[in-house]
């Protein structure tokens, strides 16, 4: 029988406190769905709040859990965290840890820092990276209500415009992070009806010209609905519906992994690692391309079936080959002939 979840939370702090080892049941079922796997699931998000949270940012963090839905948990207190300071980090981690979590989000609102939005996430149980985001426009869940919306669970396709994406390495960072916040279950297979809706991430330069909204990033979702080709395509049309929610935020400030934190979080097992096969690569678009190495052949003298119109053709050219190699032979008789009589006075023929 697997223990209760009060079981499990209990177990978990002692260890967090350094208390003696839990019961073989429970540290069984710890073993078995907290620690590290070859194949990890899909990484659950806790959604905090700062220590001070506007109506407006907590209907962000209400947004986001319906986004992330069922992998997000949503704390209701506010707490007395700083996430860029060493103790608020610390609680983040504990959190984190406690809630079985490995991204965050934190939301508060104050007069230096308005409708601020701290994204992370952890590895090893340690803070990786956190990216602080000002928010200078939001569209809520709820002023899209007569639009259709995502399926719980399903994976969004997401989409990054704009140079700032691969040409910056806070950019690139920031790109990764939203893609692991966003990415959902792994999977190996898809099915079309289950991509119905898209991320849109776009970096750009902002009409305003003030210096926060410089490089500002709009972030829009659309319901993504498959409908059948007019033209008489099997591969059917998508047709897109903003649905929200939509966002307009800019960079405050990142605290991104170390180089060597960073490689050691991004490591493979080598479990996992695939063997290479000699002559045997994938393209771009996943179909396997092999290749032999064969001795050469005589094109020359390998038969095949020929058509009449062929067979004669090649009959022809023999007969021309042949009255070619006739005349060369009769012109070297004659030319040796000539020779003979001019230095012997007779030719083979009067002998």
């Amino acid at each position: 029988m697997a223990p209760t979840e009060k079981q499990v939370k209990q177990a978990r702090l002692k260890q967090l406190a350094g208390g003696k080892a839990p019961k073989a049941r429970i540290s069984r079922y710890l073993k078995k769905h907290v620690e590290s796997q070859l194949v990890e699931g899909a990484k659950s998000a806790l959604l905090l709040k700062g220590i001070r949270c506007s109506d407006s940012m907590n209907s962000v963090l209400k947004d986001i859990r319906s986004m992330k839905a069922p992998y997000a948990k949503l704390l209701s207190k506010n707490n007395m965290i700083v996430p860029f300071d060493d103790e608020g980090q610390q609680s983040l981690e504990f959190l984190t840890t406690k809630n079985d979590c490995s991204l965050f989000a934190l939301a508060s609102h104050n007069k230096k820092r308005p409708n601020n939005l701290s994204i992370g996430r952890t590895f090893d149980r340690k803070i990786l990276d956190i990216a602080e985001l000002g928010i200078l426009r939001y569209k809520s869940l709820k002023d899209y209500a007569g639009n259709p919306k995502k399926r719980i669970g399903s994976k969004p396709m997401i989409l990054f415009v704009g140079d700032k994406w691969h040409l910056k390495p806070e950019y690139k960072r920031l790109q990764n992070l939203l893609l692991d916040f966003y990415r959902g279950d792994p999977v190996e297979n898809l099915i079309l009806s289950g991509l119905d809706h898209i991320m849109v991430f776009t970096a750009a330069d902002d009409i305003n010209g003030s210096e926060e909204s410089k490089t500002a990033i709009f972030q829009r979702v659309y319901y993504c609905k498959l409908k059948k080709d007019p033209n008489g395509s099997k591969t059917p049309l998508p047709f897109l519906t903003s649905s929200g929610p939509d966002m307009d935020f800019f960079i405050r400030r990142t605290e991104f992994a170390s180089s060597d934190v960073w490689n050691g979080a991004i490591k493979q097992p080598t479990a996992n690692k695939t063997k290479k096969i000699k002559n045997r690569t994938t393209n771009l678009f996943g179909e396997t391309i092999g290749r032999l190495h064969l001795e050469k052949q005589n094109i020359e003298k390998m038969g095949g079936r020929k058509s009449k119109a062929l067979r004669l053709a090649e009959k022809i050219e023999n007969e021309e080959q042949m009255a070619k190699i006739e005349n060369e032979l009769d012109r070297e008789k004659n030319q040796l002939s000539a020779e003979l009589k001019q230095t012997y006075g007779f030719v083979e023929d009067e002998v």
